[in-house]
C-alpha cells in the first residue's frame, strides 16, 4: 500500500476557494482546484482528518487511478489494472456507482457492469478464492468518465460529508450544511461574531456559522466508511479525533441568533443547536421578517424563501422587499442572502456589493453580498 494518496473532494460550484483553504490548513499536498472539486495528497491520516475537518466538502474520495478509455475493453484493462487485492479484503461489499459524460462510454449501467467485473476478476486472482461473499466492510468504489478519460476512485466518507449527525430533521427545502458552511466563510464570520439570521429554518446557517467560530469539526459526531478500512489504521482515526477535540474554542465569544415565522421551524432550530453542541450560543425566536432589526455589530446571513423552492414567487418577492427595508433602516456589518430569485437586488431594494455564484444542488442561486466598501 502507497503511503501517499491522491484524495478528490467535490464541492457545490462556486465553493471551491472556501475548500482549497481548509484543505491547505489542514497541511495537505499538491492542492489543486478545478470546477466543483479540489484535489489534494496525504497520508493516512489525511484521509481521516479531510472528513472530520472540512467543512464545505461533499465527500473525500481516494484517486486510484486515471486512465483514457473508449471501448468496454479498455474500461475493463484499466479497471482490472488496479491492485485491488490490496485495498478490498476477500469478504468485502463492493457497490459500484458511476457517471459518464460527453464520452463514448455513454451507458451507465454498462459501464458499471464492466467496471464491477474487472474488480471482480482482480480480486478473485489476487485473493486466491473464487467466491466473494460480499458480507463485510462497505467499499463504495466510483467511477467518472469524462470526454473518454476514467477515474476509478474509492469514497472514503460513506454518506455525505453535509450529514454532520446534529439534523435530525428539517424545514421544508433545507440548505445543505456545507453549503451554509461556505456562506459562513464568505461572511467573514469570526470566533467573537454575532449572527442573525432572519428565516432561519432549521437553523442551519446559524449552527453552522458557530462551529465554525468556536472550531468544532463537523465530522466529530458521525463515522465514515474508512474506519472500516484495513488500509487506514484504527490509531489514525483516534489520534485525528483527539486533535481536532483538541483543537475546539469553545471559549469564543460567539452568538447566534435565528428568527422564522414558525414555531414548529423555530423548535426544530433549538433542538438541532443542542445536537450539533452549540446551544449554549445560538437560539432561536419566532418572529415576522417585518419585526427583524438587525444588531449594530451583526453579520446577518439568510437564505430566504423564494419562488422556485417554494412555490409562490410574488410571496418571495414580498418577502425580499420587507428585508431590504428592515435591513436598511438597521445595516448591521453586513448582509449575506443566498436565494435563486435573477431579481432579488430589485426586490430588495439595493444593489449588492458583491454577488458569487452558487449551485445549491441543482438550482443556481447568487450570494448577494451586502456590505461597505470602506
Amino acid at each position: 500500500m502507497p503511503n501517499e494518496f491522491t484524495l478528490v473532494a467535490p464541492c457545490f460550484f462556486g465553493t471551491e476557494s472556501t475548500l482549497s483553504f481548509e484543505v491547505r490548513r489542514l497541511g495537505a499536498q499538491n492542492v489543486q482546484v478545478t470546477d466543483g472539486r479540489v484535489a489534494f495528497s496525504g497520508g493516512p491520516e489525511m484521509i481521516a482528518a479531510a472528513n472530520l475537518n472540512l467543512r464545505t466538502a461533499e465527500r473525500v474520495l481516494l484517486l486510484l487511478k486515471t486512465f483514457p478509455a473508449s471501448t468496454f475493453d479498455e474500461l475493463f484493462d484499466g479497471v482490472n489494472a488496479i491492485p485491488w487485492e490490496e485495498l478490498i479484503p476477500a469478504d468485502a461489499q463492493f457497490p459500484v456507482k458511476g457517471s459518464s459524460l460527453s464520452s463514448q462510454l455513454s451507458s451507465v449501467p454498462a459501464c458499471q457492469s464492466i467496471v464491477k467485473k474487472a474488480v471482480v476478476k482482480r480480486l478473485q486472482a489476487g485473493h486466491k478464492t473464487a467466491t466473494l461473499p460480499e458480507t463485510g466492510a462497505l467499499y463504495k468504489i466510483r467511477f467518472a468518465i469524462r470526454k473518454n478519460v476514467v477515474e476509478v476512485m474509492l469514497d472514503t466518507s460513506g454518506d455525505g460529508l453535509h450529514k454532520r449527525g446534529y439534523r435530525r430533521n428539517a424545514t421544508l427545502a433545507p440548505i445543505k450544511e456545507t453549503l451554509a458552511a461556505a456562506i459562513a466563510d464568505l461572511g467573514r464570520v469570526r470566533r467573537d461574531s454575532l449572527v442573525q439570521d432572519p428565516f432561519c429554518g432549521s437553523g442551519t446557517l446559524v449552527i453552522e456559522a458557530a462551529q465554525k467560530a468556536l472550531n468544532i469539526a463537523p465530522g466529530l459526531r458521525r463515522r465514515f466508511a474508512a474506519e472500516q478500512f484495513d488500509f487506514v489504521p484504527a490509531a489514525v482515526w483516534r489520534e485525528q479525533r483527539q486533535k481536532a477535540l483538541d483543537e475546539t474554542k469553545l471559549d469564543a465569544a460567539f452568538e447566534g441568533i435565528g428568527y422564522d415565522i414558525d414555531p414548529a421551524a423555530v423548535a426544530l432550530a433549538n433542538a438541532n443547536a443542542k445536537l450539533a453542541g452549540v446551544g449554549e450560543r445560538c437560539r432561536f425566536e419566532a418572529a415576522d421578517v417585518k419585526d427583524f432589526t438587525a444588531a449594530q455589530n451583526a453579520i446577518v446571513l439568510t437564505n430566504p424563501p423564494y419562488g422556485e423552492r417554494l412555490g409562490d414567487a410574488a410571496e418571495a418577492a414580498g418577502l425580499a422587499r420587507t428585508l431590504g427595508q428592515v435591513w436598511q433602516r438597521h445595516p448591521g456589518q453586513g448582509l449575506y442572502a443566498i436565494t435563486a430569485d435573477a431579481e432579488f437586488e430589485t426586490h430588495f431594494g439595493k444593489k449588492a456589493a458583491r454577488r458569487r455564484k452558487i449551485y445549491n444542488g441543482m438550482i443556481p442561486c447568487q450570494l448577494y453580498m451586502y456590505f461597505d466598501k470602506k
